[in-house]
């Protein structure tokens, strides 16, 4: 009887655990790494969720209309160890956003970093190992 609760309950467990796996990709899967993008804008939601993040900000274009990007993050955890608070970022922030454009041509980023209106950078993460590596010279200047 008690093998068979366990052979229940870790199967249950593997099945719970493959929507997770599923929703986790490459970063080439979704992102092109020749496509940079340095987006100046005001967050509008952060979230922190798993496997990754969210970070949505209003873009103004040249010609005055304004675009919502979501910018992808890295995870909550992952961005807490990067000194990523739930207070750090918020609604209403001026932000600059350093990422890779989505190959589909829609307004969505993997993000690599974040310039805070105090001036402060911030590392946002990637999708996984293959992403561009995000060296100290690629900080934004402005």
């Amino acid at each position: 009887m008690r093998a068979k609760l366990l052979v229940v309950v870790i199967g249950a467990a593997m099945l719970l655990s493959m929507k997770s796996l599923a929703a986790h990709h490459s970063f080439s899967a979704e992102y092109d790494p020749q496509l940079p993008v340095v987006l100046t804008g005001t967050i509008t939601k952060v979230q922190r969720t798993n496997p990754h993040g969210w970070i949505f900000i209003d873009v103004k274009r040249p010609d005055g209309s304004v675009v919502n990007w979501a910018i992808e993050t890295g995870g909550p955890l992952a961005l807490a160890r990067r000194g990523i608070k739930k207070d750090t970022i918020a609604p209403g922030m001026v932000v600059v956003v350093r990422g890779y454009r989505a190959k589909d041509g829609t307004a969505t980023a993997n993000g690599d970093d974040m310039k805070l209106p105090n001036g402060q950078n911030l590392f946002l993460g990637s999708s996984s190992g293959d992403a561009p590596y995000a060296a100290k010279e690629k900080e934004i200047d402005k």
